[in-house]
């Protein structure tokens, strides 16, 4: 979650406070008053990095998505089969949404408010993100590692629709701790992946359909 350390440079401060003004109140019940009074700034100070609080918006999500790209794709060109490349990044992606929790909660709640123009970047970047996690996928379902009767797209747009929506419902002091939410989380997106054995009933019709075939040529 957004701290404000003491002495920190006077973006990385802006931001945090703004993250956590909006995170508690809203971004549009949020005032650039309330945030500059809050980082110790004036307006002056805050428009000198920021334009708006829209670029303030934008920033939080941009951060952190660049910042989970960089460790994605660590994670896929590193050693390892895809499957273990994939839940190491599977693992990631969910323990940094943890540890930056407000800002999830902030852009999610109010990426409807962006300009249409960095809404437009946001998804590009965020495209980018999912195109190079599903490209794992693909990898594990060419070499026969993950079934390949699920398409690389639903699994993607099915595990980040999950992590997405941890803000909405994870509470610090619930039953679980955030490494047994990731646990599970990533355990279902591995499981579901596993290839299944071929049905009996199908193999019998395909076997008797040949047969069938077979008799009809001869």
């Amino acid at each position: 979650m957004a701290s404000e350390p003491a002495g920190a440079p006077l973006p990385e401060r802006l931001l945090a406070v703004a993250t956590r003004l909006f995170a508690e109140k809203g971004f549009e019940a949020t005032s650039v008053q309330e945030i500059v009074e809050s980082a110790g700034v004036t307006k002056g100070a805050m428009y000198h990095y920021f334009a708006s609080k829209d670029d303030l918006l934008y920033e939080i999500y941009h951060r952190l998505l660049m910042m989970q790209t960089r460790r994605l794709e660590q994670f896929a060109d590193g050693k390892g089969s895809a499957a273990e490349r994939l839940r190491d990044a599977a693992v990631d992606v969910i323990d940094t949404s943890f540890l930056h929790l407000d800002e999830l909660t902030v852009f999610f709640r109010s990426m409807h408010l962006l300009t249409k123009e960095k809404r437009k970047t946001v998804r590009a970047e965020r495209r980018h993100y999912h195109e190079r996690f599903r490209a794992l996928v693909e990898e594990g379902q060419a070499a026969g590692i993950f079934r390949g009767d699920v398409p690389a797209d639903i699994v993607v747009q099915f595990f980040f629709g999950t992590v997405h929506q941890l803000s909405t419902w994870y509470h610090p002091n619930g039953p679980l701790a955030t490494h047994e939410v990731s646990e599970h989380y990533v355990s279902l997106l591995l499981d579901g992946l596993q290839p299944r054995p071929a049905r009996a009933g199908h193999d019998d019709q395909v076997k008797t359909a040949e047969t069938v075939e077979t008799l009809g040529a001869s």
